[in-house]
């Protein structure tokens, strides 16, 4: 070509689509991340936050004005109660956790199994435990329990039983407080049991039903499967809330009697806000997060399994 030629003009470079995606997968990345800040601040001012500055704490003398590092730490773990703290701490929140969720289970099962009319009225009844605030739905298990005009030993005089110490021996005042417990977080389960069975397709128990599967079978093979993951986040969940339970231990035992009773929650309580060792009672909290941390990976770890196999 002679060099007075004029050359064709060049063609504007073709947008590559996967560039496209690329930005308005940013596009997109960056706007949750604008909508989610509001509850991103909030978790690390509600939580991480505290975290950082009981550990902080953690590391101070009773008067907080020295660093002792981990002094705390050796003095708790040379104390008898606090190593009972923990063991009544495990079994009252897996204790608690493992009846709530049975009976929550059953309770789902029986008002799935009622007509919607009638499901409305029960699921409302059922509900009313944990509607309740719990330090007033507490005051009156305490009446029911208390040693002297106790509603409880009351009803059982009358059928010619012995009045039973239900607040004042160890292992009565660890089976109300679990009670309690009981009571105030089962509908919690049944609800969020309810609707998981209702998200169960009707086509596979009509297949099973073909295959001349019985009611149990049913409810081994088809129900359960289908429930496990809400099963296991609801059971953490419950878990997480249990463990941190102040209000029914503090008002119906007050980690009595000898400390039979206490839980982490209020233990921390009892050593940093009544005796005035707050480091100390920073301390004990600490103890919730690697419990937590233990039973968290292994319930996530078993739903994240089971997602990936379904999907």
């Amino acid at each position: 070509m002679s060099q007075g030629t004029l050359s064709a003009p060049t063609a504007p470079a073709a947008v590559s689509p996967h560039s496209t995606l690329r930005r308005l997968a940013r596009r997109n990345s960056t706007t949750a991340f604008l909508l989610t800040l509001p509850l991103i601040l909030l978790v690390l001012g509600l939580v991480v936050y505290p975290f950082l500055y009981a550990l902080y704490l953690a590391t101070l003398n009773k008067r907080m004005t020295k660093f002792i590092g981990i002094d705390n730490f050796t003095f708790l773990f040379s104390r008898q109660t606090f190593w009972d703290v923990v063991l009544q701490s495990v079994l009252f929140a897996v204790t608690a956790v493992v009846v709530k969720a049975l009976i929550g289970f059953i309770l789902a099962h029986v008002l799935h199994a009622l007509p919607a009319k009638g499901q409305r009225k029960w699921r409302g009844m059922l509900l009313v435990p944990w509607v309740i605030p719990p330090a007033i739905s507490t005051l009156a298990w305490w009446w029911l329990f208390d040693p002297s005009y106790s509603a409880f030993n009351w009803a059982l005089a009358g059928i010619g039983v012995d009045p039973v110490p239900w607040l004042g021996q160890a292992g009565w005042a660890r089976f109300s407080v679990i009670l309690v417990n009981v009571w105030y977080g089962s509908p919690f389960f049944m609800i969020m049991y309810l609707a998981a069975l209702k998200s169960v397709p009707d086509q596979l128990y009509e297949a099973a039903a073909i295959d001349g599967a019985t009611g149990w079978q049913k409810l081994r093979f088809v129900t359960f499967p289908m429930m496990r993951n809400i099963i296991s986040i609801t059971v953490l969940f419950s878990l997480i809330v249990t463990f941190a339970n102040f209000d029914i231990v503090r008002i119906l035992t007050n980690g009595g009697p000898l400390d039979k009773t206490h839980v982490f929650a209020t233990y921390a309580f009892q050593v940093g806000i009544q005796s005035g060792d707050i480091p100390l009672g920073a301390t004990v909290s600490l103890f919730m997060f690697p419990l937590l941390a233990i039973f968290a990976i292994f319930i996530l770890r078993g739903v994240n399994r089971r997602t990936k196999e379904m999907a």
